[in-house]
């Protein structure tokens, strides 16, 4: 473990003695916790799935789904956000940035454009009455079925364009399901060949020709990523996990570049038969392949079947964040672990509160602050989503 990195530990453990015993919807004086969404406010029944991210100008943009119809994955569901000024302590209003109209929108995957200062904002969305199983199993018209979208902000995320269908582009014929992130998505400096951004997403194929599968069975799960070399304007496909074996399912993912210029990705496995519930794997060239196929990451084995969130934190020696619960067998007690050796193994580091907890997005603040938006509530994790700031030490 490096200097930085021992120094990062003692500083979030001595945190951790402070922030557990804060009340779940306190947002305390000097600002450790706020809470932007909660149940049942705006003509909302549920608000889920977080992703943030800070712009060039300093600004927090919280994203999620707003669920007008309850806590379920399909039915009437907007995409909303919320901005902040001060760094996660107050929250501007709401704004709906992807209406359903009665249909899904939602998987929000934001990324900064780093050159201009654009918000890129990459989301899926079906019809509001066909469930995720039913797509699998292709019982829908690819006008239900998913479809993907792109909208980008010049603003600083005080408006957006509206959703442009980009499905065409970044989906293989015979794919069923198709979920962009969650969470925020990275951008790759080209040198003078500008900006990449990066998507991590996960998609399901069609059982082959003559199977008795339905295309339901988790063993369809994949992973894949999609990326745009001009701010948005066009999208390509990038790696495409092809494995299906029910051994590892890669789903749910997310993204961190690495100080040496590789990316890593970190997937939810989902129901595969090997051990443990995390999945990881590296592209050295933007995304474009894996150098190795997805492979269980046995340094997160506490962590359950579930979203969850990575972070490559700036500066010299910096270590590389995860977040997500901590009990393998609940949606509970969200964690926070670091990686040292760039997520070859990781560190359990703190709990932020014995609490149920879900999803999870990590942003980097100030060079000493993060923050995690996510999922939590007293009775079950989806009660409100939480923002919870984090100290971290200087940069050498």
């Amino acid at each position: 473990m490096t200097p930085r990195s021992r120094s990062l530990l003692t500083s979030l453990v001595l945190l951790t003695s402070l922030t557990v015993r804060l009340p779940a919807h306190a947002a305390t004086g000097g600002c450790t916790s706020s809470v932007p969404y909660a149940s049942g406010q705006g003509g909302y029944t549920t608000f889920r799935i977080p992703a943030v991210v800070k712009t060039r100008h300093g600004t927090v943009l919280a994203f999620a789904e707003g669920r007008h119809d309850g806590a379920a994955d399909t039915g009437d569901i907007d995409v909303v956000l919320r901005r902040s000024t001060d760094g996660g302590c107050t929250w501007g209003r709401l704004t709906v940035v992807a209406a359903g109209q009665g249909d899904t929108r939602g998987n929000p995957a934001p990324v900064v454009d780093p050159r201009t200062g654009a918000v890129v904002l990459v989301t899926c969305g079906n019809g509001g009455t066909v469930t995720e199983a039913q797509i699998m199993r292709g019982e829908v018209t690819p006008e239900q079925g998913r479809r993907v979208y792109v909208q980008r902000s010049w603003d600083d995320g005080r408006h957006f364009s509206p959703p442009r269908d980009i499905t065409a582009q970044v989906r293989l014929p015979g794919w069923r399901w198709y979920a962009t992130g969650p969470g925020h998505a990275v951008a790759l400096a080209r040198g003078l060949l500008g900006t990449r951004l990066l998507i991590p997403a996960n998609h399901s194929a069609a059982p082959p020709a003559g199977s008795h599968d339905s295309g339901r069975e988790a063993r369809y799960y994949g992973g894949h990523a999609l990326y745009s070399d001009d701010i948005g304007r066009t999208w390509h496909l990038g790696f495409v996990d092809t494995t299906y074996d029910g051994r590892t399912n890669t789903n749910e993912t997310s993204a961190a570049r690495l100080p040496d210029g590789r990316v890593y990705f970190s997937a939810r496995d989902q129901n595969g038969t090997a051990p443990g519930n995390r999945l990881d794997t590296y592209s050295g060239d933007g995304g474009r392949t894996l150098e190795r196929p997805y492979a269980v990451q046995p340094a997160l084995n506490d962590v359950p079947v579930v979203q969850g969130s990575v972070l490559q934190l700036r500066g010299p020696g910096a270590p590389l964040l995860f977040s997500a619960p901590s009990v393998p067998t609940a949606r509970r007690a969200l964690a926070l672990w670091s990686s040292a050796d760039a997520g070859r193994t990781f560190s359990r580091l703190l709990t932020l509160a014995d609490r149920p907890a879900a999803y999870s997005d990590l942003v980097q603040l100030a060079p000493d602050t993060a923050g995690v938006l996510y999922e939590t509530g007293t009775r079950g994790p989806y009660e409100f989503l939480e923002f919870r700031r984090l100290p971290l030490p200087p940069t050498p």
